[in-house]
């Protein structure tokens, strides 16, 4: 792993994608998670909201773990084809 200015910088751009990505792409699982679960009691709904708060973690976790290891290979490959 290096330390060089243009791979940290693709990975910061990596991370701002992911989270202008995570707003629209968390609305769509969303809707679809509520849709498709026809919780009706408070218990079912709780529970159901807790298992959503989960899904969103983890889709945020992976989405910022992936796009910025992306945007950090680019960089780094940028930065390393210039010179």
């Amino acid at each position: 792993m290096e330390f060089s200015l243009p791979a940290w910088l693709g990975a910061l751009c990596g991370m701002i994608v992911a989270a202008a990505i995570y707003v629209p792409g968390i609305r769509i699982v969303e809707r679809r998670l509520r849709n498709s679960s026809g919780a009706e009691a408070p218990e079912h709904r709780a529970a159901f909201e807790d298992k959503l708060s989960v899904v969103r973690r983890l889709i945020l976790a992976c989405d910022v773990a992936l796009l910025a290891a992306a945007g950090y290979w680019i960089g780094n490959m940028l930065g390393s084809a210039r010179g």
